[in-house]
C-alpha cells in the first residue's frame, strides 16, 4: 500500500479545532472590506494610530507586504489544509476513489463558474477575469488534490518548480512593452490579462497567479496530511515551525537581497514564500493553543461558526448582501445617532453589517444547515 495514501482508519477522529478556527477567522477577516469600516477609519487622518490600521487593512499599491496582503494566501493555504480531511472522511463513508475526484472536478468547476461570475455582475456582461480568490481556487485546489497521494518531497519540489518556473517566465518573457518583470502594466501577468480578458484590467492583479499560488494550496495539504499523522503533538509543531521560517527566511531574503520583490498583485515568488511562511505559523500557533493546550477563547467560536458556512458569505457578501444591509440599516443608525457626528454614524452602521453577516453564519450553523460546493 501507498505509504503516501490518506488512510481513512488512521485519521484524526476529532475535528481539529484550528482548522476550522484559522479558516474562520481568515473568512471573518475578508469580509470586513464591503462592511465600509476600514473605510471609515481610514477618514480620520489626523490619527496616526487608525492611519496605520486602515494601512494594514489595505493592499499594498505595488512592491511590500501588509496584513491585508496575507488574508487571501491563508484561506488558500487553509482550503489545502482541510482537503486531506474531507477525503479521509469520504471514504470513511465508502466514497470511492472515482467519486471522490469526480466531487473534487464538481468543486473546481464550480468555484470557477462562481469566481468568474462575480466580474459579470457589475457590467452586466460576459467579461473574462479570473483574479479573486475563488478563480484562483479552482486552479490550485484542484492540483493539490491531484498530486496530494505523491509523496512529501514530490509536492515540495514540485510547488518550488512551479515558483521558479514562473519568476523565471516574469524576468525572460520577450514581447517588447511586456518584458519588464516587476513594473505594473509591463510585466508577463499584464500581457496575460490582455489575451485572456482582452484588456489589461484590475488594477495590476494577474490572473496567471494561479501559478505560484498552487504553492500555498500544496502546502495547505502537506500541513493538513501532517497534522492526520500519528506523529506527536510535539513533533508536529517542530516541523510546522521550521517551515514557516523557512519559508519567512526564502522570502524576505529574495526581497531584501533584491532578488524578486513582494508583490502580491503578480504573486512573485518572495511574495509566495513569506506569506505561506506567516500562514504555516499562524496554524503553528492556533493548533498549539487550541488543539494541543485545549485552550478555547470564547470568542473563537465566532470564527468556528464563520467557517462552517464560509463560501456562502463570501458570495453572500460579493453578491452585494453587505450592500444591501447597509441600505436597510442607514435610516435606523441615522435617525437613533445622527447626533454623533457622520463618522460615529458611519461605523456604528459598519459593525451593525459585520454583526448581521455574522449572525447569518450563525443562524445557519444552528439550524445545521451547511452550504457546500
Amino acid at each position: 500500500m501507498d505509504k503516501n495514501a490518506i488512510n481513512p482508519s488512521s485519521a484524526i477522529a476529532e475535528r481539529v479545532i484550528s482548522v476550522d478556527f484559522l479558516r474562520g477567522f481568515t473568512m471573518f477577516i475578508l469580509i470586513i472590506e464591503n462592511t465600509r469600516i476600514i473605510s471609515q477609519i481610514r477618514s480620520v487622518k489626523e490619527s496616526s494610530i487608525l492611519q496605520f490600521i486602515a494601512t494594514q487593512f489595505s493592499h499594498q499599491r505595488w512592491e511590500g507586504i501588509h496584513f491585508w496582503d496575507l488574508i487571501q494566501p491563508a484561506f488558500m493555504f487553509i482550503v489545502g489544509v482541510a482537503i486531506p480531511f474531507a477525503v479521509a472522511n469520504r471514504l470513511k463513508k465508502g466514497d470511492s476513489n472515482n467519486k471522490i475526484l469526480l466531487h473534487a472536478l464538481k468543486r473546481a468547476f464550480l468555484l470557477l463558474l462562481f469566481g468568474w461570475g462575480l466580474y459579470c455582475i457589475g457590467p452586466g456582461k460576459i467579461v473574462f477575469r479570473f483574479q479573486n480568490v475563488l478563480a484562483q481556487l479552482s486552479v490550485t485546489y484542484m492540483v493539490a488534490f491531484l498530486i496530494m497521494k505523491k509523496s512529501f518531497k514530490f509536492q515540495l519540489i514540485f510547488s518550488i518548480v512551479l515558483l521558479l518556473l514562473i519568476d523565471l517566465a516574469y524576468r525572460y518573457f520577450p514581447v517588447e512593452g511586456f518584458n519588464n518583470p516587476w513594473v505594473d502594466g509591463n510585466n508577463l501577468g499584464a500581457w496575460f490579462n490582455l489575451k485572456l480578458e482582452g484588456g489589461e484590467s484590475g488594477g495590476g492583479w494577474a490572473s496567471l497567479n494561479f501559478v505560484s499560488t498552487t504553492a500555498h494550496t500544496v502546502w495547505g495539504v502537506l500541513c493538513g496530511k501532517l497534522l492526520m499523522s500519528d506523529k506527536s503533538p510535539i513533533k508536529k509543531i517542530q516541523i510546522l515551525i521550521i517551515a514557516g521560517v523557512t519559508a519567512l527566511i526564502i522570502g524576505y531574503s529574495l526581497d531584501l537581497l533584491n532578488v524578486t520583490p513582494f508583490i502580491k498583485k503578480i504573486a512573485t515568488s518572495s511574495f509566495v514564500f513569506a506569506s505561506g511562511g506567516w500562514v504555516i505559523l499562524a496554524l503553528c500557533f492556533s493548533y498549539w493553543l487550541m488543539d494541543v493546550k485545549k485552550y478555547l477563547p470564547k470568542f473563537s467560536k465566532m470564527f468556528i461558526i464563520v467557517g462552517m458556512n464560509c463560501i456562502f458569505i463570501y458570495l453572500f457578501d460579493s453578491l452585494g448582501g453587505a450592500g444591501i444591509l447597509h441600505k436597510i440599516f442607514t435610516p435606523f443608525t441615522n435617525l437613533l445617532f445622527s447626533w454623533s457626528g457622520e463618522l460615529t454614524v458611519g461605523i456604528i452602521q459598519g459593525i451593525a453589517v459585520y454583526a448581521s453577516l455574522w449572525y447569518i453564519c450563525y443562524w445557519l450553523y444552528k439550524n445545521r444547515l451547511f452550504i457546500k460546493i
